[in-house]
């Protein structure tokens, strides 16, 4: 059964449709990433989004914003199966073992590992919104319309996620001086 949606869509439409799904794989991912921190999980969540939004396309109203249509859908996929998960604890090999390993006080310089670390301490409102502009270079506006909140509450999370950062990291490089 067909909607008036589905029959007013061309089949440029569709063809534009794929295109502009597959120009956002990459960012898709790196969101995906930095919401679940798992690259396994994240390339599902990805895939889920995708699948989703393949099978909405008829909902999708040409010339409004794409891409925040689909990261939308990615979020609430991501926060959707959080929800049904928060009951479950799996152990993670790789979590432990960086946990129980104490990596060497000589090095000095920031890595990737630090940034990650303090990204994994901050709140998920101020994370999200993180990964959503710094990560995936998207604009406040379109970030909030994701998040659906205003652009000045993206913009204080964002400065308070910025904050807590570097306060975060320059706290942990104290102690590694001491």
């Amino acid at each position: 059964m067909q909607t008036a949606a589905s029959e007013a869509l061309t089949d440029d439409d569709y063809e534009q449709f794929r295109s502009d799904m597959v120009k956002l794989i990459p960012s898709l991912r790196a969101f995906a990433r930095g919401l679940c921190r798992n690259p396994d999980l994240a390339d599902d969540l990805t895939q889920e989004a995708m699948m989703r939004a393949w099978a909405s396309r008829h909902t999708f109203t040409p010339g409004t914003n794409f891409r925040a249509w689909m990261f939308r859908i990615l979020r609430n996929h991501f926060y959707g199966a959080a929800k049904k998960l928060r009951r479950e604890t799996s152990l993670d090999p790789e979590v432990a073992e960086r946990t129980l390993v104490q990596e060497a006080t000589q090095e000095q310089a920031l890595h990737v590992n630090d940034v990650d670390t303090a990204m994994a301490r901050l709140p998920e409102h101020q994370a999200e919104v993180l990964w959503l502009i710094a990560g995936a270079g998207m604009s406040y506006e379109d970030a909030a319309d994701i998040v659906g909140v205003g652009i000045g509450t993206i913009k204080s999370r964002l400065n308070r996620a910025r904050a807590a950062i570097k306060s975060i990291i320059e706290g942990e490089a104290e102690r590694v001086a001491v």
